[in-house]
């Protein structure tokens, strides 16, 4: 038997028409099953440069690339996004989340060290959780206070910032699957390192629940020392709405003149912890003294007053502070700006310096109380709006060194050394006895107030440094040397 061939013109129409509808079909699953992979690529090198970065989008093989951790050179995409910096590239080690502690400006150094950190260790920072159970009890997150768009972005060519963990690891986080740890206060970079980096690695989640004063003010690479300074003078901008009615209370301020920045810590929760009563009734020092023993974190209980006053350990008080001001030839028609709380005592402890200068004013008397509305119970907004006011006075002066007080002594220094009255509470209080008790003159006091004070105006000085008494040494936020023009330089323009 022979085979028959049947040729394309010899099959019925229908057979024609039946096959062609087939490859069709075949031709037509066949692109969709290439489009179906190809999207699925996409998709998994999408998910891939959110963990590894963006470089894997543009070479595969650098993907593998480990950096060293000590290796502080940037590594950035090619071609950045207009208005932005490149996002930095770098293989993700981990995520970092750290809650902060303490005060406004205790937080703010504290964020800038976290960002640091993550930089060196190449991990991934979660937008930082703000302490909200401090004797302030504000309420306020990190975007309530500081604009996150442009903390994450304005950083991103340093490192990668996410405002919460992926999906994934929000799982892990509420099964209790991340490690949880207080790290060593003044602890050098290399501690992180060692320390820290191998937890990440492993756990892929470290919370750090304690980060104030957690990273040693000297002896840090000098990348370091600069990326704390480009994140607190650049990278934590607050909201607009906070930096906005800042710049309505410096208008009115300049509307009437000149004006000096007092930041008065003379407040009842700083007596009741430094345990400072000079110039307190006997009710008070009770008051004060039931407070201390309340909070069980404050763990100095028994405090003599009158010795840590004398070692210059307290904040200076209103009439303390009156008479300093006038020695320092402070002109009375000058508008002095309190920045601070509720002062302990009131107006009856006001009245020396309400005489002394009668121009005493603060955010709640120059604004309407519908400026405020926002703001009030949120100690923290209400201490940036200080903050900023304390940025653009003329001079600044501080009763006590706090952490405002030396975050806002080293931005005033990095703005071009803009006058900052640095009191010498230990010789102040010291004068101020002797000529209280008449054994000097209005002219003797005077002038030695002065000459105490001669070097102490905010001028360019080197940062001190004291191996092994870290506590002791001058904080990095009041004198950021390293981000400033060289004393050298300055003194031979």
């Amino acid at each position: 038997m022979g085979v028959k061939v049947v040729s394309e013109k010899s099959k019925p129409s229908f057979l024609i028409s039946t096959g062609s509808s087939r490859s069709k079909i075949k031709l037509w699953m066949l692109r969709a099953t290439t489009s179906l992979l190809l999207w699925t690529c996409i998709v998994q090198l999408t998910t891939l440069g959110e963990v590894w970065g963006p470089r894997v989008l543009i070479g595969w093989p650098s993907c593998f690339t480990q950096n060293s951790a000590l290796d502080l050179k940037l590594s950035v995409v090619s071609v950045p996004t207009r208005g932005l910096p490149p996002k930095r590239v770098y293989k993700n080690n981990g995520y970092l989340m750290v809650s902060c502690n303490g005060g406004l400006n205790q937080m703010r150094s504290a964020i800038c060290d976290m960002v640091a950190i993550a930089r060196y260790l190449n991990v991934t920072l979660i937008v930082p959780e703000l302490d909200k159970t401090s004797f302030w009890a504000d309420p306020s997150v990190f975007q309530d206070i500081f604009d996150v768009d442009h903390f994450i972005t304005s950083l991103r060519d340093e490192v990668r910032i996410l405002k919460e963990l992926p999906p994934r690891l929000k799982k892990r986080v509420e099964l209790g699957q991340i490690y949880y740890m207080a790290p060593i206060s003044w602890s050098d970079i290399s501690y992180y390192h060692n320390q820290i980096l191998p937890l990440i690695q492993k756990y892929k989640v470290v919370h750090l629940n304690r980060t104030d004063a957690r990273l040693a003010n000297n002896g840090q690479p000098l990348e370091i020392q600069k990326l704390r300074c480009r994140v607190n003078f650049g990278g934590l901008r607050f909201t607009p709405q906070i930096e906005e009615l800042g710049r309505k209370i410096v208008k009115l301020l300049r509307q009437k003149g000149p004006f000096l920045v007092l930041h008065l810590r003379y407040e009842m929760d700083m007596l009741a912890f430094s345990g400072c009563t000079e110039g307190c009734n006997s009710e008070e020092v009770e008051e004060l003294t039931r407070m201390r023993y309340a909070y069980p974190w404050w763990k100095e209980k028994i405090i003599n007053s009158e010795l840590k006053r004398k070692d210059g350990l307290c904040p200076l008080t209103p009439e303390e502070t009156a008479l300093a001001l006038k020695s320092l030839d402070i002109d009375p028609s000058f508008q002095i700006y309190i920045a601070a709380g509720e002062i302990y005592g009131g107006d009856r402890r006001m009245a020396s310096l309400a005489a002394a200068y009668p121009k005493l004013v603060r955010k709640e008397t120059l604004l309407n109380p519908s400026d405020l509305r926002f703001f009030q119970n949120h100690s923290s907004q209400m201490a940036a709006l200080d903050y900023l006011v304390s940025l653009e006075s003329d001079i600044f002066v501080p009763t006590y060194d706090g952490n405002m007080a030396k975050v806002v002594e080293g931005h005033r220094r990095y703005l071009g050394f803009k006058k900052t009255i640095l009191l010498d509470r230990r010789h102040l209080v010291d004068l101020i006895d002797r000529y209280n008790a008449g054994n000097l003159s209005w002219d003797e006091f005077s002038s030695a107030v002065k000459e105490a004070h001669s070097d102490r105006m905010g001028n360019p000085v080197d940062r001190l440094v004291i191996t092994d008494r870290p506590k002791e040494e001058d904080y990095f936020y009041a004198n950021p040397n390293e981000c400033l023009k060289s004393v050298e330089s300055l003194n031979s323009m």
